[in-house]
């Protein structure tokens, strides 16, 4: 892209904190269809898988971020479900999505002032139980902002499919994407998922045969280019580099952080860039922070709600050039195993769980350590990359040595 091209955003500044911060423990929930737990039991089981995973005690947790959604764990939940009542130092700055990739910047700066020393993000979510309650859900979410609910809803263009279909149909415009191309994707991670059994759809597999036979829900979109929606959640802790050494698992450190913006608020009905997203801003800063290429990647996730959104990632944050991901994708390029860029490594938000990209970061945790269940070979650097339509952070993780 141009100069021209990028007056639609921009990057925030962030200093250097390359190799401060280390990510000590990693936890899921169960992930699953309706279950009937509420989000509050969701959250508090991924906290304390990630707490065993890390050998430490709730006490030892100073510091939490969250988003402030229904049901997420701020500190009066925390104390309440772990019957503590120490001081813990507080972000709302937390959470899954963008958040899950920016919020290790956020916490260097508590850890540098001795604000907290152990860090906990977490996020979850029961919206495929309040789905089947008819409530909840993204779809609520998002017809509750006034812009949707007077120019888009009445027009038509609502839900998320039919919007973020419009976006690859721009996309194939454009630059000549094929629906093969979009399957490519949902297929790589279907695959993924078969070999990882804490994945919702661990045990369906999907051809591209099966893949265009199926029926169009709407426009390019069939079922399988749709994240699933889910009951699930995770949790990451975060402490010092230096304190991770004595800790149980391998340290990885985060190498790199960076978060961008576009104009639109939250509209992308008024982005002028249609097919791009804003990790165009986010993704240069976090590599130039890690000191890396793109070649010394060895996996890749990002927030994954469409497939397109997989290409269009792919593109903006330079592992080809823009209008290319369709061909980048093809074939078993995104495959764990493929020895190419293995993306979505446990099925991403297509065949994983809807945990809005907090299991992505879990999962780029475990590959580093070698503790994946579709483990890539010899990983030691890998990428989240957060994405909210206008918003985007980069994650770069690295196995330290």
């Amino acid at each position: 892209m141009s100069a021209t091209d990028l007056d639609w955003g921009w990057a925030h500044d962030y200093e250097n904190i390359s190799g401060e911060v280390a990510i000590c423990g990693v936890g899921e929930s169960d992930h699953s269809k309706a279950s009937g737990r509420t989000t509050s039991d969701i959250v508090g089981q991924a906290v304390e898988r990630a707490l065993e995973d890390a050998g430490l005690e709730p006490t030892d947790v100073d510091g939490l971020m969250y988003i402030p959604m229904a049901e997420q764990m701020d500190v009066a939940a925390f104390h309440e479900y772990f019957g503590t009542s120490h001081d813990m130092w507080e972000s709302k700055g937390g959470g899954g999505m963008t958040h899950g990739a920016a919020a290790p910047y956020a916490a260097s700066q508590a850890l540098r002032d001795g604000q907290a020393s152990v860090i906990l993000n977490t996020f979850g979510v029961a919206w495929a139980t309040q789905r089947s309650q008819m409530t909840g859900g993204p779809g609520e979410s998002h017809a509750q902002e006034l812009f949707k609910q007077n120019l888009e809803i009445p027009m038509g263009w609502f839900p998320q499919p039919v919007y973020f279909a419009t976006v690859a149909r721009r996309h194939m415009f454009e630059f000549s994407t094929t629906q093969q191309q979009l399957g490519s994707i949902a297929v790589a991670q279907r695959r993924n998922a078969n070999h990882t059994p804490a994945a919702v759809m661990h045990e369906k597999t999907l051809t591209m045969e099966q893949y265009l036979a199926a029926p169009t829900i709407v426009a390019p979109f069939r079922k399988e280019d749709c994240c699933l929606i889910s009951d699930g959640g995770g949790a990451y802790l975060m402490t010092s580099a230096e304190r991770a050494k004595d800790m149980r698992q391998q340290v990885v450190e985060v190498a790199g952080v960076g978060l961008g913006n576009s104009h639109t608020g939250t509209h992308w009905a008024q982005q002028s860039p249609f097919t791009s997203t804003p990790q165009v801003f986010a993704a240069p800063v976090a590599f130039d922070m890690a000191g890396i290429t793109h070649a010394d990647v060895d996996l890749y996730t990002c927030y994954d709600p469409f497939t397109i959104h997989t290409l269009m990632q792919l593109e903006d944050s330079g592992f080809c050039k823009k209008g290319e991901g369709g061909a980048f994708v093809e074939g078993d390029c995104l495959h764990f195993d493929s020895g190419k860029l293995p993306t979505n490594t446990h099925g991403g938000l297509l065949s994983h769980a809807y945990v809005l990209g907090i299991a992505h970061v879990v999962e780029v945790v475990r590959q580093l350590r070698g503790q994946a269940a579709a483990q890539v070979p010899d990983a030691e650097i890998g990428i989240y990359g957060g994405y909210t339509g206008p918003q985007a952070a980069t994650l770069i993780l690295r196995k330290a040595r």
